[in-house]
């Protein structure tokens, strides 16, 4: 999850491996068609595939409506041909919220799109007419679950065209709450006992405050896109829908239900990362933004020892050693995101120096030198260039450089030494963990990472 300003997007940030494995969902009975729409000449289905029968009309179906403040999350921004389904009979709709498609569980349809329109396509060829988006996939009853690509999700689907041209975004609409079940043992991580539920819930409020502040319906400022409020990777919040869910987490959305931080009467943005590394940041010292108030630089030390609350987070310490060789393809391939590069490239390493620290130790400005230049990295933006072309971004700002050279003085390898892991803004939580483990309450928890502010209805 990243605390994002309405001003820009900013960085990463997950716990432990923060992986869940997903389960598959077991293939039934294949699915009918009813009423769909005569397929135009372009689109007609193979020769081989013939349309399926009817189903019998029966009662009008059971299905969830979305509500205005429900969440939306952009499960895919360009599916390449997603198969849906859902666990019991099931609806498409089309942009006129007619029924396109009616089907019973089991058998997979594919969505495609051509020219900014979308069609469902059975596995024998068989296909339905091309509609405007969006396209919305309704389990007929409430309690049953919508299939994306054999995964279970709450609420409905929704798709729309890519901005690709040829995939299709996925996105997934239901409730803040039954949302958090999918976000929150990904973010805490792992199979949290009872002696750490405090931090379980610290984690489940932090992240339904991140939610309210970006819904659109309910006036959220942060929202970047017209047809999500959040994506379910580490750019906002990991969400892995219902197979994600687990009873730790269940226990600390139901014991937190509806609550949010608030300063000053209003919903805050609760940033967190996995581990601070000893030190909360402010925001000022990682991103291109102002501070807040309720964002301060807050010590995770144990009173009285030389320990701190995160020390047994997997990489509180940790050392990385990039090659000569490995640095000069990274500045290739990433410095020009965040500074201007000569046209012919930025050239051969020399030299790697940290040009200043924040308040709290961490790097405020990285200096680059090669046989081309000099290169002035800020704060955040390190932890992007500072990496194995393709690999994964360094895991903090809180690091120290250590250059080995070989002969003449050239720049053989860089190793370096860090602590904490994410940006390290707002609650730290593996601090969380500790503090939980502690005895400390969720109260007192998110008292001391976002100071002055108060547990509150989600209004």
């Amino acid at each position: 999850m990243t605390w994002r300003r309405p001003a820009a997007a900013v960085a990463l940030l997950l716990i432990g491996a923060c992986v869940t494995t997903r389960l598959g969902v077991p293939v039934e009975e294949p699915i009918r068609v009813i009423g769909a729409p005569a397929p135009a000449a372009d689109s007609a289905p193979k020769a081989a595939a013939a349309a399926p029968e009817d189903v019998p009309r029966d009662e009008a179906p059971d299905f969830r409506r979305e509500g205005d403040r429900d969440v939306r999350v952009a499960l895919s921004t360009s599916a390449t041909s997603p198969g849906v389904a859902a666990t019991g009979a099931w609806r498409l709709f089309d942009d006129r919220e007619g029924v396109l498609l009616r089907g019973r569980p089991g058998e997979a349809w594919t969505l495609e799109q051509r020219a900014g329109q979308l069609r469902a396509v059975r596995s024998d060829g068989y296909a339905s007419a091309w509609r405007l988006a969006p396209l919305v996939l309704r389990a007929d009853r409430a309690d049953d679950m919508v299939l994306f690509n054999g995964k279970r999700y709450r609420g409905v689907l929704r798709f729309f065209p890519a901005q690709d041209g040829v995939g299709v975004m996925v996105v997934n609409v239901l409730a803040v709450e039954q949302y958090l079940r999918g976000v929150v043992p990904l973010e805490i991580g792992g199979g949290r006992v009872a002696s750490e539920q405090a931090a379980v819930e610290a984690q489940a409020v932090a992240a339904r405050s991140y939610t309210w502040v970006r819904l659109a319906a309910a006036g959220g400022t942060a929202a970047r896109h017209a047809d999500y409020d959040v994506a379910a990777g580490t750019s906002d919040q990991v969400y892995g829908g219902a197979e994600a869910e687990r009873a730790f987490g269940d226990a600390a959305v139901a014991s937190t239900a509806g609550l949010v931080l608030k300063y000053g009467g209003r919903t805050v943005d609760a940033p967190y990362s996995a581990s601070c590394g000893g030190e909360t940041a402010s925001p000022d010292e990682v991103w291109r933004t102002g501070g807040a108030a309720y964002l301060r630089r807050v010590s995770d030390r144990i009173p009285g020892t030389q320990r701190y609350y995160c020390d047994p987070a997997p990489r509180f310490a940790w050392t990385r050693t990039i090659e000569s060789a490995d640095l000069d393809a990274a500045l290739r391939q990433y410095l020009r995101n965040y500074v201007h590069v000569p046209a012919a490239g930025p050239g051969h390493a020399t030299a790697v120096v940290v040009d200043g620290r924040t308040p709290s130790g961490r790097v405020a400005q990285l200096r680059i030198e090669t046989d081309a230049g000099r290169f002035m990295l800020r704060g955040n933006d390190v932890r992007y260039v500072l990496r194995p072309p393709g690999g994964e971004i360094l895991n903090s700002t809180y690091f120290s450089v250590e250059p080995e050279t070989g002969a003449g003085g050239a720049l053989r390898r860089l190793i370096i030494r860090g602590n904490g892991w994410g940006h390290g803004i707002g609650m730290c939580q593996w601090g969380a963990i500790g503090r939980a483990r502690a005895g400390q309450d969720v109260r007192t928890i998110l008292r001391t990472y976002y100071p002055g502010t108060e547990l509150g209805p989600a209004s």
